[in-house]
């Protein structure tokens, strides 16, 4: 039986040790509710004394049917589901979605749109890591940090309503490309965030990785093996962390990423302060990436022109009542899709994003289905957690950074 699975009173005499059962050791609940969480997440403890003998992960309290809403839906209106799930990772989202939809349909995006996608990914990778990092440093009551990177995520959410005009939801990521050019002020506004981020990075920095008592908190805590990681699926920091290099950016790029000199962050450790400093590097490297992105920014094309599957222009839609028409049908009726399947997987925040995809012939998805990094990582909880104390809980739920909305789906 899976330990993702939701936990029934029939059911827990079966996770649990037979010490538990004759009453030598204690059974605690976690939740349904703990701020250590981004939802709502009960963990069913097993204790002897203040020690975690077994931890079992119970979920489904923020059940939202993601997937099956988006197959009542024609192609391009299930996107705006996606923002959903993971709402710390909205464009990164969108953007695997949109990438299973454009190999299922042979579409071809234009490169300075897979540009703007780049920049958008990694600048909601940073903000996701703010949140992150401030959110588990105010677990281990460290304020000061919850504070600061709330400031820049603020910045960062300010560009992404510039080009969206939504701070989270965006949806600004369509098939075949984006749905509209920057406007002028975009670039100035990144650049002027990349050059006040290093110093904000090296602020975080200086309030927690070299402060005793968040390494008392933090090393040799939650530790798990390269190769136990690999066995458990777990991807992202949390697989980084443990000395394993890989990274869908680097080792299958998609949207352009080949094109960016970056380096994929590791560490060996395989505990909480391992996955606290990989991630803390990936910020460094998504504002090189960004960099590199904006000093290449290509003049272009922002959409395809094949518009079997993309609208036209709203410059257009004045002009011409073929391209009226032609947005008309392709709202309405949306636009049938080949019959087969294709899985296409990213880079989030947490860790790969895959999206299977299956068309029958019609305007809407035969079947979706996510393969999120939070609803994998979280499954490796009983083994970081076994053998350390309660209050070392909180920590290593946070480095595994996940959020709900990316599990209950």
């Amino acid at each position: 039986m899976s330990q993702l699975q939701s936990v029934t009173l029939d059911e827990i005499k079966h996770l649990v040790s037979d010490r538990a059962l004759e009453g030598e050791t204690m059974l605690l609940n976690m939740g349904p509710q703990h701020p250590s969480t981004h939802g709502v997440l009960r963990v069913l403890l097993e204790l002897d004394g203040e020690t975690i003998v077994n931890s079992i992960p119970d979920i489904g309290f923020l059940h939202t049917g993601v997937e099956k809403n988006m197959e009542a839906k024609t192609y391009t209106k299930a996107e705006v589901m996606t923002d959903r799930m993971d709402y710390l990772n909205t464009v990164g989202n969108n953007l695997a979605y949109c990438l299973a939809v454009e190999k299922l349909v042979g579409l071809d995006v234009p490169i300075r749109a897979q540009y703007l996608r780049v920049i958008l990914a990694e600048l909601q990778r940073l903000a996701s890591h703010m949140v992150w990092l401030g959110t588990s440093a105010l677990d281990l009551a460290a304020m000061s940090n919850f504070m600061y990177t709330f400031r820049e995520r603020e910045i960062i959410l300010g560009i992404l309503e510039m080009v969206s005009g939504q701070r989270m939801m965006t949806t600004y990521i369509r098939p075949g490309g984006v749905w509209r050019d920057v406007p002028a002020e975009f670039v100035p506004a990144v650049r002027d965030l990349l050059k006040i981020l290093p110093k904000r990075i090296d602020e975080y920095e200086s309030l927690l990785t070299k402060n005793p008592l968040f390494i008392d908190r933090t090393a040799g805590i939650g530790i798990i093996s390269g190769a136990d990681a690999i066995r458990w699926g777990l991807t992202g920091a949390s697989l980084r962390g443990s000395g394993v290099n890989y990274d869908l950016r680097r080792f299958a790029p998609y949207s352009s990423y080949e094109h960016f000199d970056f380096e994929v962050p590791l560490r060996t450790d395989g505990d909480v302060r391992a996955r606290y400093l990989v991630r803390i590097e990936e910020m460094r490297q998504s504002i090189r990436i960004v960099q590199q992105a904006l000093d290449k920014l290509p003049e272009g094309a922002i959409r395809s022109s094949n518009h079997k599957f993309v609208p036209p222009l709203r410059s257009e839609i004045g002009t011409s009542m073929e391209a009226l028409i032609h947005h008309f049908k392709l709202w309405t009726e949306g636009f049938d899709a080949p019959a087969g399947s294709v899985y296409v997987a990213v880079e989030s925040p947490r860790g790969e994003l895959g999206v299977y995809l299956e068309g029958d012939g019609g305007p809407k998805p035969y079947r979706v289905h996510f393969r999120t990094p939070s609803f994998d990582n979280l499954q490796v909880l009983p083994v970081l957690a076994k053998g350390t104390l309660v209050a070392d809980l909180v920590a290593i739920i946070g480095s595994v950074d996940i959020v709900l909305g990316d599990i209950d789906r």
